[in-house]
């Protein structure tokens, strides 16, 4: 349903799914800022919505538009620059889609989501009911997160897991996306099931105006860290999943070591632990998979990725 404001007439009518769970988190995200400029947001899935002439309810819930004050529609990648020019943390990305080629990029790469859109959400809604009948919300012991602090020097370290988990759910998208190999994608979902745990975990701890204002970048960073050793086979696959598990086991160990002397945050302590274990998990098991030694190329693969993950941790624990 549209927000109307009598007294202030917005500069873009962000239009909306508001039935689609993927678009939903982003949209929370969005709305967790503060805009340089007045915005309203219409959930486009609601009968009653006042839609924009000249497109149907499908056309709008088919894509994102947004609608510009002089009644301009704008869709796609033009939607979004419109709408980060308008967001603190996303106006860079907005002044990079200025450069000539890359709004073009943006949209072919926009496209091939809408591709893989129907499966994401089919999945989101599953993960959602999963959680949603579970005692607690979720289906194991990590479910209660009620009565759980995070100190004021850990929200950095929160908001840089909750991007990194982010990327690591898009990272199993990526595989899943590209291979064919019936016991690679078998790895896939499993680990892309508990990596989504992790997720809702973190987000019922940490509010969306302190996450990451990069979650977009953060997902297709990830998409591609695993649909490129995608291409190659099995064993590129398991050994980016073994370099990235190895880096989140660093990363959990130095916040789990960071609370050690905090019995008052015991509690959280525990949490992170858990997460860790799982993710050691992961990197076990994807060694299992290594036959032989990997070749200089996939080490050389391995270093960036792991590299790429400590840069991309610094980022953010401060956007």
């Amino acid at each position: 349903m549209t927000q109307r404001d009598p007294e202030i007439t917005p500069s873009l009518t962000v239009l909306y799914d508001g039935a689609c769970p993927l678009c939903r988190r982003e949209i929370g995200v969005y709305r967790g800022l503060t805009p340089s400029k007045p915005l309203r947001w219409c959930d486009v899935s609601e009968t009653g919505a006042a839609l924009p002439p000249g497109g149907t309810r499908a056309d709008y819930l088919a894509r994102f538009h947004v609608q510009q004050a002089d009644g301009a529609v704008l869709s796609g990648a033009h939607a979004f620059i419109a709408l980060w020019s308008t967001l603190p943390g996303w106006r860079w990305l907005a002044r990079l889609a200025a450069l000539p080629g890359i709004s073009a990029l943006m949209e072919i790469t926009y496209r091939g989501f809408l591709r893989v859109r129907p499966t994401l959400q089919r999945v989101a809604r599953a993960l959602e009911r999963r959680k949603t009948a579970a005692p607690g919300g979720s289906a194991d012991s990590m479910a209660n997160t009620s009565g759980i602090e995070i100190p004021p020097d850990m929200v950095g370290e929160l908001r840089s897991d909750h991007a990194g988990e982010s990327g690591a759910v898009w990272i199993y998208h990526g595989v899943l996306a590209v291979t064919r190999d019936a016991g690679v994608r078998n790895f896939a979902r499993r680990h892309r099931e508990t990596e989504q745990r992790h997720l809702d975990l973190i987000e019922q701890l940490l509010p969306a105006s302190q996450r990451s204002w990069l979650l977009v970048p953060w997902r297709a960073a990830g998409f591609l860290t695993g649909a490129l050793p995608a291409l190659f086979g099995p064993r590129a696959v398991y050994g980016t999943i073994a370099a990235v598990e190895t880096f989140v086991d660093h990363h959990y160990q130095q916040q789990i070591d960071r609370l050690a002397d905090r019995p008052h945050h015991a509690a959280l302590r525990s949490l992170l632990i858990e997460c860790q274990a799982d993710e050691c998990e992961h990197r076990d098991e994807a060694l299992s998979h290594r036959a032989t030694p990997p070749g200089r190329l996939l080490r050389t693969w391995c270093a960036v990725v792991g590299h790429g993950s400590a840069g991309a941790v610094h980022i953010a624990r401060r956007l």
